[in-house]
């Protein structure tokens, strides 16, 4: 079921290329917004799903698997969870966040309040849970009632530090996203996690930092919290942890791993052994292709490259996560003029383009986005003086 327009029919895919229906080539600057990690059709991926569709694809949550137990140990050394970390595999981003918002309950049951703090301009996932700490009227009004306990906070140290210096502040989590996406890969500010992460400690909450769009390598590291220097007591996983096949993660450190009991919360198809194998290959092949490193050097490739473009006032993000800032509110008559020229990007604000391609992709396939890239803004530029010339 479709529920929206669709801007192109792609049916093939190879490195950080697609084709359309009509043989028509694009290069994907967007990489299915961050989760292609390894491009399409990586040979890595592509034998990881063939060896184990073919061995063993599903068990139910009623049993465990070599694939399960091995992602799992993967997951919490490169979070650095030590012993004390839980990690349970669900489907989706949303799902992951699911998850979490029911460990905040469990949690603010433990200290007597429901209450999860979330950020303006979060996007953290659609189904009920995952939208109540989303808050955007364009996706909460149509369904309202949210759960109750969600409030919203501006995304600043100084809101932050008043949300916690309230009288009776009773806090049970706070949720946040190292950069959001959705708003228009908007980081949050220096020392905001080391800042949220003494006050949630004084006050005996939990932080539950959203990676599912920066995490696994996306943002140069393994994960964007750990370019502050924090230990976070959960974060959520999805995206480019398998590479484009659905898989998603809520991974606990410390005392948080103890909220979850047996039967408080499964997933039937949630790390099964075909997801699981397919994760573990993805993750292998950053570690062996030392893809942290490409991911920073190519995303400073990229934000040099488009430096002094006509219509770019400057860039924000990390890594390969990156927002492309404009002078004017035409990022969707820009994404839409460089899609004619065969590169997908996206618009997730009006004067924002953002760019997540694969973490494999090289200088040539930077350069010939550049190349691109600066014929669309010139096109739109140019209109844009020809309207205010008439």
């Amino acid at each position: 079921m479709s529920l929206g327009s669709r801007l192109a029919l792609f049916v093939r895919g190879e490195g950080s290329s697609v084709w359309d229906e009509k043989g028509n080539r694009y290069l994907d600057f967007l990489g299915g917004i961050a989760v292609n990690s390894l491009g399409h059709a990586h040979p890595v991926f592509v034998d990881a799903v063939s060896r184990q569709a073919v061995t063993l694809a599903h068990v139910s949550n009623y049993f465990a698997s070599p694939q399960q137990l091995q992602l799992a140990a993967t997951v919490k050394r490169i979070a650095g969870t030590g012993d004390a970390g839980r990690v349970f595999f669900a489907n989706s981003g949303t799902e992951a966040v699911e998850a979490a918002v029911k460990l905040a309950r469990l949690h603010g049951h433990a200290i007597g309040t429901e209450t999860i703090l979330c950020l303006d301009g979060a996007f953290h996932g659609r189904t009920m849970g995952a939208l109540a700490v989303t808050p955007k009227a364009a996706y909460q009004d149509p369904f309202m009632p949210m759960l109750s306990g969600a409030r919203a906070i501006e995304p600043t140290i100084e809101a932050l530090e008043a949300a916690f210096a309230q009288p009776q502040a009773s806090i049970a989590a706070l949720i946040v996203e190292p950069i959001q996406g959705e708003a228009g890969v908007v980081e949050l500010p220096d020392g905001y996690l080391r800042r949220a992460r003494e006050l949630t400690t004084q006050h005996g909450a939990l932080l539950i930092v959203d990676e599912v769009q920066t995490g696994v390598g996306r943002t140069g590291e393994w994960f964007a919290f750990q370019r502050e220097g924090i230990v976070p007591d959960a974060i959520t996983l999805a995206k480019g942890i398998a590479g484009g096949f659905p898989l998603g993660a809520l991974v606990t450190f410390g005392a948080a791993s103890d909220l979850f009991q047996p039967g408080n919360h499964n997933s039937t198809f949630g790390g099964n052994p075909l997801a699981t194998a397919v994760g573990q290959a993805v993750i292998g092949e950053i570690e062996r292709a030392n893809l942290l490193q490409n991911a920073a050097v190519r995303g400073a490739q990229l934000c040099a490259g488009v430096e002094g473009m006509p219509l770019v006032s400057g860039t924000r993000g990390a890594g390969l996560l990156i927002g492309i800032t404009l002078k004017a509110p035409v990022a969707v008559q820009l994404r839409d003029e460089a899609q004619r020229r065969g590169l997908i990007v996206n618009a997730p604000d009006a004067s924002v383009i953002r760019i997540a391609p694969a973490l494999t992709i090289g200088d040539a396939e930077v350069e010939e986005f550049l190349a691109l890239f600066r014929e669309a803004v010139e096109t739109v530029a140019a209109g844009i003086d020809q309207e205010n010339a008439s």
